[in-house]
Protein backbone atom coordinates (compact mmCIF):
# COMPACT_ATOMS: atom_id res chain seq x y z
CA UNK A 1 0.00 0.00 0.00
CA UNK A 2 0.91 3.78 0.41
CA UNK A 3 3.10 2.81 4.04
CA UNK A 4 1.54 6.15 5.62
CA UNK A 5 1.23 4.90 8.45
CA UNK A 6 3.16 2.39 10.81
CA UNK A 7 0.07 -0.13 10.92
CA UNK A 8 0.06 -2.38 8.10
CA UNK A 9 -2.29 -4.62 6.18
CA UNK A 10 -0.13 -5.85 3.83
CA UNK A 11 0.20 -9.27 5.30
CA UNK A 12 -3.31 -9.29 5.40
CA UNK A 13 -4.17 -9.21 2.24
CA UNK A 14 -3.72 -10.95 -1.02
CA UNK A 15 -1.72 -8.41 -2.99
CA UNK A 16 -1.40 -10.54 -6.14
CA UNK A 17 -4.91 -10.76 -6.44
CA UNK A 18 -5.06 -7.25 -7.66
CA UNK A 19 -2.95 -6.03 -10.12
CA UNK A 20 -2.84 -2.27 -9.15
CA UNK A 21 -1.63 -3.09 -6.19
CA UNK A 22 1.35 -4.61 -7.53
CA UNK A 23 2.39 -1.79 -9.86
CA UNK A 24 2.40 0.56 -7.21
CA UNK A 25 4.75 -2.04 -5.20
CA UNK A 26 7.12 -2.22 -7.92
CA UNK A 27 7.75 2.14 -7.63
CA UNK A 28 8.66 2.31 -11.11
CA UNK A 29 6.64 5.61 -11.91
CA UNK A 30 8.95 7.61 -11.07
CA UNK A 31 11.38 6.02 -13.67
CA UNK A 32 8.95 6.86 -16.31
CA UNK A 33 8.54 10.62 -15.06
CA UNK A 34 11.65 11.39 -15.52
CA UNK A 35 12.45 9.62 -18.74
CA UNK A 36 9.42 11.05 -19.86
CA UNK A 37 11.03 14.67 -18.50
CA UNK A 38 14.20 14.25 -20.40
CA UNK A 39 12.82 12.67 -23.64
CA UNK A 40 10.86 15.86 -23.50
CA UNK A 41 14.14 18.23 -22.77
CA UNK A 42 15.57 16.02 -25.79
CA UNK A 43 12.67 16.75 -28.56
CA UNK A 44 13.02 20.33 -26.86
CA UNK A 45 16.46 21.07 -27.25
CA UNK A 46 16.38 19.06 -31.01
CA UNK A 47 13.78 21.70 -32.13
CA UNK A 48 15.66 24.48 -30.40
CA UNK A 49 18.16 23.71 -32.99
CA UNK A 50 15.62 23.23 -36.66
CA UNK A 51 15.44 26.00 -38.87
CA UNK A 52 13.00 28.53 -39.08
CA UNK A 53 12.36 31.10 -41.80
CA UNK A 54 12.24 34.22 -40.64
CA UNK A 55 8.61 36.24 -42.66
CA UNK A 56 6.63 39.06 -42.63
CA UNK A 57 2.79 38.37 -42.76
CA UNK A 58 0.04 40.53 -44.10
CA UNK A 59 -3.19 40.53 -45.85
CA UNK A 60 -3.62 41.51 -49.43
CA UNK A 61 -6.22 41.27 -52.34
CA UNK A 62 -5.75 40.27 -56.05
CA UNK A 63 -5.46 43.28 -58.72
CA UNK A 64 -3.97 43.69 -61.73
CA UNK A 65 0.22 44.19 -63.37
CA UNK A 66 -0.84 46.80 -64.94
CA UNK A 67 -3.37 49.89 -64.64
CA UNK A 68 -5.00 49.95 -67.60
CA UNK A 69 -6.16 46.03 -67.03
CA UNK A 70 -8.37 46.65 -64.10
CA UNK A 71 -11.75 47.20 -63.50
CA UNK A 72 -12.88 50.37 -64.68
CA UNK A 73 -16.11 52.40 -65.59
CA UNK A 74 -17.19 53.95 -68.83
CA UNK A 75 -18.32 57.70 -68.81
CA UNK A 76 -19.83 59.93 -70.58
CA UNK A 77 -18.14 63.15 -71.97
CA UNK A 78 -21.07 64.75 -72.55
CA UNK A 79 -24.68 65.73 -70.70
CA UNK A 80 -27.30 63.57 -72.32
CA UNK A 81 -30.66 61.72 -72.80
CA UNK A 82 -30.46 58.05 -72.85
CA UNK A 83 -32.09 56.72 -75.61
CA UNK A 84 -31.18 53.10 -76.24
CA UNK A 85 -28.99 50.29 -74.30
CA UNK A 86 -26.96 47.54 -76.52
CA UNK A 87 -25.36 45.60 -73.97
CA UNK A 88 -26.64 44.05 -70.82
CA UNK A 89 -24.65 43.07 -67.99
CA UNK A 90 -22.42 40.24 -68.11
CA UNK A 91 -22.25 40.69 -72.14
CA UNK A 92 -18.54 40.37 -74.05
CA UNK A 93 -18.31 43.62 -75.86
CA UNK A 94 -14.64 44.38 -78.26
CA UNK A 95 -13.11 47.09 -78.10
CA UNK A 96 -15.26 50.22 -80.16
CA UNK A 97 -18.29 47.98 -79.78
CA UNK A 98 -21.46 50.77 -78.61
CA UNK A 99 -22.61 50.00 -75.34
CA UNK A 100 -25.58 52.76 -75.74
CA UNK A 101 -26.89 55.73 -77.39
CA UNK A 102 -27.76 59.32 -75.80
CA UNK A 103 -29.35 62.14 -77.29
CA UNK A 104 -28.57 65.87 -76.79
CA UNK A 105 -30.53 67.99 -73.65
CA UNK A 106 -28.86 71.00 -74.10
CA UNK A 107 -30.32 73.90 -75.91
CA UNK A 108 -27.60 75.26 -77.91
CA UNK A 109 -27.16 71.81 -79.49
CA UNK A 110 -31.17 70.99 -80.14
CA UNK A 111 -31.05 72.18 -83.75
CA UNK A 112 -30.59 69.28 -86.23
CA UNK A 113 -28.92 71.44 -88.82
CA UNK A 114 -26.45 72.79 -86.55
CA UNK A 115 -23.46 71.47 -88.47
CA UNK A 116 -24.75 72.72 -91.98
CA UNK A 117 -25.64 76.05 -90.77
CA UNK A 118 -22.02 76.11 -88.86
CA UNK A 119 -20.51 75.26 -92.00
CA UNK A 120 -22.11 77.83 -94.08
CA UNK A 121 -21.55 80.36 -91.94
CA UNK A 122 -17.81 79.16 -92.51
CA UNK A 123 -17.82 79.11 -95.67
CA UNK A 124 -19.52 83.19 -95.88
CA UNK A 125 -16.51 83.90 -93.24
CA UNK A 126 -13.64 82.70 -95.72
CA UNK A 127 -15.14 84.22 -98.79
CA UNK A 128 -14.93 87.10 -96.59
CA UNK A 129 -11.51 87.00 -95.66
CA UNK A 130 -10.54 86.07 -99.60
CA UNK A 131 -12.66 89.66 -100.74
CA UNK A 132 -10.22 91.81 -97.42
CA UNK A 133 -7.36 89.94 -99.46
CA UNK A 134 -7.82 91.21 -102.82
CA UNK A 135 -9.16 94.58 -101.77
CA UNK A 136 -5.68 94.76 -100.24
CA UNK A 137 -4.22 93.56 -103.49
CA UNK A 138 -5.75 96.32 -105.45
CA UNK A 139 -4.72 98.80 -102.02
CA UNK A 140 -0.95 97.30 -102.60
CA UNK A 141 -0.94 98.25 -106.44
CA UNK A 142 -3.01 101.17 -105.53
CA UNK A 143 0.39 102.35 -103.50
CA UNK A 144 2.38 101.46 -106.27
CA UNK A 145 1.20 103.94 -108.71
CA UNK A 146 0.47 106.36 -106.60
CA UNK A 147 4.70 106.31 -105.33
CA UNK A 148 5.46 105.76 -109.27
CA UNK A 149 3.55 108.88 -110.64
CA UNK A 150 4.57 110.73 -107.23
CA UNK A 151 7.95 110.08 -108.55
CA UNK A 152 7.43 111.29 -111.81
CA UNK A 153 6.12 114.39 -110.79
CA UNK A 154 8.50 115.24 -108.34
CA UNK A 155 11.21 114.39 -111.19
CA UNK A 156 8.96 116.99 -113.33
CA UNK A 157 8.74 119.72 -110.45
CA UNK A 158 12.67 119.18 -109.51
CA UNK A 159 13.49 119.91 -113.55
CA UNK A 160 11.18 122.89 -113.24
CA UNK A 161 12.57 124.35 -110.58
CA UNK A 162 15.67 123.57 -112.50
CA UNK A 163 14.58 125.52 -115.38
CA UNK A 164 13.38 128.22 -113.15
CA UNK A 165 16.81 128.37 -111.72
CA UNK A 166 18.48 128.53 -114.62
CA UNK A 167 16.38 131.73 -116.53
CA UNK A 168 16.75 133.64 -113.11
CA UNK A 169 20.71 133.57 -114.06
CA UNK A 170 20.00 134.59 -117.60
CA UNK A 171 17.96 137.01 -116.36
CA UNK A 172 20.39 138.09 -114.14
CA UNK A 173 22.85 138.54 -117.02
CA UNK A 174 20.59 140.39 -119.22
CA UNK A 175 20.05 142.63 -116.13
CA UNK A 176 23.23 143.26 -114.92
CA UNK A 177 24.14 143.70 -118.93
CA UNK A 178 21.26 146.79 -119.30
CA UNK A 179 22.84 148.11 -116.09
CA UNK A 180 26.32 148.28 -117.59
CA UNK A 181 24.44 149.89 -120.55
CA UNK A 182 22.23 152.47 -118.55
CA UNK A 183 26.01 153.42 -116.32
CA UNK A 184 27.32 153.69 -120.00
CA UNK A 185 24.28 155.81 -120.98
CA UNK A 186 24.19 157.72 -118.08
CA UNK A 187 28.15 158.46 -117.93
CA UNK A 188 28.15 159.48 -121.62
CA UNK A 189 25.10 161.84 -121.05
CA UNK A 190 26.86 163.60 -118.54
CA UNK A 191 29.61 164.51 -120.78
CA UNK A 192 27.50 165.18 -123.29
CA UNK A 193 26.02 167.74 -121.02
CA UNK A 194 29.68 169.17 -119.83
CA UNK A 195 29.97 169.37 -123.72
CA UNK A 196 27.40 171.27 -124.44
CA UNK A 197 27.83 173.72 -121.19
CA UNK A 198 30.89 174.32 -123.00
CA UNK A 199 29.83 174.98 -126.30
CA UNK A 200 31.19 172.44 -127.75
CA UNK A 201 28.03 169.92 -128.44
CA UNK A 202 24.90 171.10 -129.76
CA UNK A 203 21.67 170.50 -128.00
CA UNK A 204 20.76 168.11 -131.01
CA UNK A 205 23.61 165.56 -129.82
CA UNK A 206 22.20 165.98 -125.90
CA UNK A 207 19.16 165.21 -126.17
CA UNK A 208 20.23 162.17 -128.44
CA UNK A 209 22.37 161.50 -125.58
CA UNK A 210 19.71 161.65 -123.31
CA UNK A 211 17.30 159.56 -125.70
CA UNK A 212 19.85 156.94 -125.55
CA UNK A 213 19.69 156.88 -121.63
CA UNK A 214 16.43 156.79 -121.26
CA UNK A 215 16.25 153.66 -123.45
CA UNK A 216 19.10 151.84 -121.45
CA UNK A 217 16.93 152.84 -118.56
CA UNK A 218 14.09 151.78 -119.80
CA UNK A 219 15.83 148.40 -120.72
CA UNK A 220 17.33 148.06 -117.70
CA UNK A 221 14.01 148.38 -115.81
CA UNK A 222 12.76 145.82 -118.29
CA UNK A 223 15.30 143.21 -117.70
CA UNK A 224 14.93 143.42 -113.90
CA UNK A 225 11.25 142.91 -114.25
CA UNK A 226 12.11 140.11 -115.89
CA UNK A 227 15.00 138.80 -113.42
CA UNK A 228 11.82 139.56 -110.84
CA UNK A 229 9.60 137.21 -112.73
CA UNK A 230 11.87 134.08 -113.10
CA UNK A 231 12.52 134.17 -109.40
CA UNK A 232 8.38 134.28 -109.12
CA UNK A 233 9.08 130.89 -110.87
CA UNK A 234 11.14 129.40 -109.03
CA UNK A 235 9.21 130.23 -105.90
CA UNK A 236 6.24 129.01 -107.93
CA UNK A 237 8.28 125.91 -108.78
CA UNK A 238 9.56 125.18 -105.27
CA UNK A 239 5.56 125.60 -104.07
CA UNK A 240 4.38 123.55 -106.71
CA UNK A 241 7.17 120.69 -105.39
CA UNK A 242 5.45 120.94 -102.31
CA UNK A 243 2.36 120.80 -102.95
CA UNK A 244 2.76 117.87 -105.01
CA UNK A 245 4.78 115.94 -102.53
CA UNK A 246 2.28 116.72 -100.33
CA UNK A 247 -0.77 115.67 -102.17
CA UNK A 248 0.64 112.41 -103.18
CA UNK A 249 1.75 111.96 -99.37
CA UNK A 250 -2.03 112.36 -98.16
CA UNK A 251 -3.16 109.94 -101.24
CA UNK A 252 -0.36 107.12 -100.67
CA UNK A 253 -1.78 107.60 -96.50
CA UNK A 254 -5.36 107.47 -97.36
CA UNK A 255 -5.14 104.51 -99.38
CA UNK A 256 -2.00 103.09 -96.75
CA UNK A 257 -5.04 103.85 -93.95
CA UNK A 258 -8.13 101.69 -96.02
CA UNK A 259 -4.95 98.97 -96.68
CA UNK A 260 -4.75 98.32 -93.30
CA UNK A 261 -8.29 99.51 -92.27
CA UNK A 262 -8.99 96.21 -95.07
CA UNK A 263 -6.10 94.30 -92.74
CA UNK A 264 -8.04 94.90 -90.08
CA UNK A 265 -11.12 93.64 -91.34
CA UNK A 266 -9.31 90.76 -92.63
CA UNK A 267 -7.95 89.41 -89.09
CA UNK A 268 -10.85 90.15 -87.30
CA UNK A 269 -12.65 87.98 -90.25
CA UNK A 270 -9.88 85.10 -89.77
CA UNK A 271 -10.61 85.33 -86.32
CA UNK A 272 -14.41 84.87 -86.72
CA UNK A 273 -13.20 81.73 -89.44
CA UNK A 274 -10.73 79.83 -86.92
CA UNK A 275 -13.55 80.48 -83.78
CA UNK A 276 -16.02 78.93 -86.24
CA UNK A 277 -13.58 76.11 -87.63
CA UNK A 278 -13.57 75.32 -83.82
CA UNK A 279 -16.98 75.17 -82.97
CA UNK A 280 -17.83 72.95 -86.35
CA UNK A 281 -14.90 70.73 -85.50
CA UNK A 282 -16.09 70.40 -81.58
CA UNK A 283 -20.06 70.03 -82.66
CA UNK A 284 -18.69 66.93 -85.41
CA UNK A 285 -16.82 65.41 -82.15
CA UNK A 286 -20.06 65.91 -80.02
CA UNK A 287 -22.02 64.13 -83.13
CA UNK A 288 -19.84 61.39 -82.73
CA UNK A 289 -20.06 61.55 -78.67
CA UNK A 290 -23.96 60.24 -78.85
CA UNK A 291 -22.70 56.77 -79.34
CA UNK A 292 -21.22 55.73 -75.68
CA UNK A 293 -18.08 52.67 -76.95
CA UNK A 294 -16.24 50.21 -75.19
CA UNK A 295 -12.23 51.53 -74.38
CA UNK A 296 -11.51 47.98 -74.50
CA UNK A 297 -12.25 44.64 -74.86
CA UNK A 298 -13.62 43.62 -71.80
CA UNK A 299 -16.90 42.15 -69.87
CA UNK A 300 -19.84 44.53 -68.86
CA UNK A 301 -20.29 43.65 -65.53
CA UNK A 302 -22.55 46.51 -63.95
CA UNK A 303 -24.93 49.03 -65.30
CA UNK A 304 -25.11 52.26 -63.18
CA UNK A 305 -27.65 54.38 -64.73
CA UNK A 306 -30.69 52.24 -66.22
CA UNK A 307 -34.04 52.85 -68.63
CA UNK A 308 -34.80 55.14 -71.34
CA UNK A 309 -35.30 58.66 -71.03
CA UNK A 310 -32.88 58.63 -68.25
CA UNK A 311 -30.88 61.79 -68.32
CA UNK A 312 -27.31 61.36 -67.20
CA UNK A 313 -24.34 64.33 -66.59
CA UNK A 314 -21.17 64.86 -68.07
CA UNK A 315 -18.23 62.64 -66.75
CA UNK A 316 -21.22 60.36 -64.84
CA UNK A 317 -20.43 56.50 -64.60
CA UNK A 318 -22.37 54.85 -66.73
CA UNK A 319 -21.20 51.29 -66.88
CA UNK A 320 -18.89 49.19 -65.38
CA UNK A 321 -16.31 47.07 -67.39
CA UNK A 322 -13.71 44.33 -66.56
CA UNK A 323 -11.03 43.97 -69.18
CA UNK A 324 -10.73 40.24 -71.01
CA UNK A 325 -6.81 40.04 -70.75
CA UNK A 326 -4.97 40.65 -67.55
CA UNK A 327 -2.40 39.31 -65.40
CA UNK A 328 -2.71 39.15 -62.04
CA UNK A 329 -0.29 40.83 -58.91
CA UNK A 330 -1.30 41.00 -55.46
CA UNK A 331 -1.32 44.20 -53.83
CA UNK A 332 -0.11 43.74 -49.96
CA UNK A 333 0.73 46.35 -47.11
CA UNK A 334 3.02 46.49 -44.32
CA UNK A 335 4.66 48.22 -41.50
CA UNK A 336 7.06 50.75 -41.84
CA UNK A 337 9.57 48.79 -39.22
CA UNK A 338 9.84 45.91 -41.87
CA UNK A 339 10.39 48.27 -44.79
CA UNK A 340 13.71 47.62 -44.87
CA UNK A 341 13.62 43.93 -45.09
CA UNK A 342 12.38 44.18 -48.72
CA UNK A 343 13.72 44.26 -51.72
CA UNK A 344 13.24 43.80 -55.43
CA UNK A 345 12.53 40.46 -56.45
CA UNK A 346 12.03 39.49 -52.88
CA UNK A 347 10.41 36.04 -53.01
CA UNK A 348 6.90 35.74 -51.17
CA UNK A 349 4.49 32.86 -50.27
CA UNK A 350 0.83 33.74 -50.79
CA UNK A 351 -2.67 31.29 -49.38
CA UNK A 352 -5.46 32.65 -51.63
CA UNK A 353 -8.87 32.74 -50.26
CA UNK A 354 -11.19 30.01 -51.44
CA UNK A 355 -8.63 27.55 -51.67
CA UNK A 356 -7.25 25.20 -49.20
CA UNK A 357 -3.36 25.07 -47.67
CA UNK A 358 -1.91 24.02 -44.50
CA UNK A 359 0.55 26.83 -43.91
CA UNK A 360 3.99 25.96 -40.94
CA UNK A 361 4.99 29.99 -41.82
CA UNK A 362 8.16 28.57 -40.52
CA UNK A 363 8.55 26.27 -42.80
CA UNK A 364 7.72 27.22 -46.41
CA UNK A 365 8.51 24.42 -47.97
CA UNK A 366 6.51 21.80 -45.91
CA UNK A 367 3.09 24.03 -46.61
CA UNK A 368 0.94 23.05 -49.24
CA UNK A 369 -1.68 25.20 -51.49
CA UNK A 370 0.21 28.19 -51.03
CA UNK A 371 1.98 29.75 -54.51
CA UNK A 372 4.73 31.74 -55.21
CA UNK A 373 5.13 35.31 -56.33
CA UNK A 374 8.07 37.88 -56.29
CA UNK A 375 8.00 41.30 -55.07
CA UNK A 376 8.33 43.95 -58.47
CA UNK A 377 7.45 47.16 -56.85
CA UNK A 378 7.43 48.75 -53.52
CA UNK A 379 5.85 52.24 -53.08
CA UNK A 380 8.25 55.03 -51.76
CA UNK A 381 5.73 56.96 -49.86
CA UNK A 382 3.55 56.10 -47.23
CA UNK A 383 -0.45 55.32 -47.75
CA UNK A 384 -3.35 56.85 -46.05
CA UNK A 385 -4.16 53.61 -43.66
CA UNK A 386 0.01 54.47 -42.50
CA UNK A 387 1.24 51.20 -44.30
CA UNK A 388 3.33 50.75 -47.09
CA UNK A 389 2.16 48.89 -50.21
CA UNK A 390 3.91 45.73 -52.36
CA UNK A 391 3.16 44.63 -55.20
CA UNK A 392 4.19 40.92 -55.92
CA UNK A 393 3.50 39.43 -59.56
CA UNK A 394 3.57 35.67 -59.86
CA UNK A 395 7.28 33.48 -59.91
CA UNK A 396 7.46 32.05 -63.31
CA UNK A 397 9.27 29.47 -61.22
CA UNK A 398 6.67 28.17 -59.48
CA UNK A 399 3.38 26.60 -59.63
CA UNK A 400 0.87 28.76 -61.88
CA UNK A 401 -2.02 30.49 -59.64
CA UNK A 402 -5.49 29.20 -60.15
CA UNK A 403 -6.97 30.09 -63.27
CA UNK A 404 -10.40 30.84 -61.94
CA UNK A 405 -8.43 33.45 -59.27
CA UNK A 406 -10.53 37.00 -59.86
CA UNK A 407 -9.30 40.38 -59.19
CA UNK A 408 -10.72 41.23 -55.42
CA UNK A 409 -9.82 37.70 -54.19
CA UNK A 410 -8.32 38.49 -50.78
CA UNK A 411 -5.03 36.64 -49.91
CA UNK A 412 -2.70 35.62 -46.69
CA UNK A 413 0.85 36.65 -47.77
CA UNK A 414 4.35 35.71 -46.77
CA UNK A 415 7.19 37.59 -47.49
CA UNK A 416 10.08 35.11 -46.76
CA UNK A 417 13.59 36.35 -45.21
CA UNK A 418 16.37 34.84 -43.55
CA UNK A 419 17.08 30.91 -42.20
CA UNK A 420 17.44 31.19 -38.63
CA UNK A 421 17.52 28.24 -35.78
CA UNK A 422 14.11 28.12 -33.54
CA UNK A 423 15.73 29.44 -30.69
CA UNK A 424 17.12 32.56 -31.63
CA UNK A 425 13.37 33.32 -33.53
CA UNK A 426 12.10 32.79 -29.96
CA UNK A 427 14.98 34.75 -28.31
CA UNK A 428 14.45 37.32 -31.12
CA UNK A 429 10.83 37.87 -30.70
CA UNK A 430 10.65 37.87 -26.45
CA UNK A 431 13.53 40.96 -26.93
CA UNK A 432 11.30 42.61 -29.31
CA UNK A 433 14.22 43.08 -32.03
CA UNK A 434 13.12 43.17 -35.82
CA UNK A 435 13.86 40.28 -38.07
CA UNK A 436 17.77 40.24 -39.65
CA UNK A 437 18.02 42.50 -42.34
CA UNK A 438 21.55 42.31 -43.07
CA UNK A 439 22.74 41.97 -46.42
CA UNK A 440 26.25 40.02 -48.22
CA UNK A 441 28.63 42.93 -48.63
CA UNK A 442 29.41 41.52 -52.26
CA UNK A 443 25.38 42.20 -52.96
CA UNK A 444 25.11 45.37 -51.08
CA UNK A 445 28.15 47.24 -52.95
CA UNK A 446 26.40 47.97 -56.78
CA UNK A 447 28.68 47.35 -59.92
CA UNK A 448 28.74 51.30 -60.51
CA UNK A 449 30.68 51.77 -56.69
CA UNK A 450 32.89 49.02 -57.75
CA UNK A 451 33.72 50.57 -61.03
CA UNK A 452 34.27 54.08 -58.84
CA UNK A 453 36.55 52.61 -56.49
CA UNK A 454 38.33 50.58 -58.85
CA UNK A 455 38.91 53.59 -61.39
Amino acid sequence: MLNISKQTIGKSVAKEKYQSLVNVEKRKSGNVLIRLIGAMSGLFLFIMFLPWTQNIQSRGAVTTLKPEQRPQTIQSIISGRIEKWYVREGDFVNKGDTVLFISEIKNEYLDPNLLNRTENQLKAKESSVFSYMEKIKALDSQIDALLKTSNLKREQAKNKLEQAHLMVTSDSIAYEAASINYTIAKTQYVRMEQLYKDGLKSLTDLEKRNQTLQKAQAGMISKKNKMLTSKNKVINAKVERTSIHAQYIDKISKAKSEKYTALSNMYDAEAVVTKLQNQFANYTLRSGMYYITAPQSGYITKAMQSGIGETIKAGAEIVSIMPAVYDLAIEMYIKPIDLPLLEMGQHVRIQFDGWPAIVFSGWPNTSHGTYGGTVFAIDNFISKNGLYRIMVAQDPNDYLWPDALRVGAGTKNMVLLKDVFIWYELWRKINGFPPDYYKDITTAISPSTTNTKSK
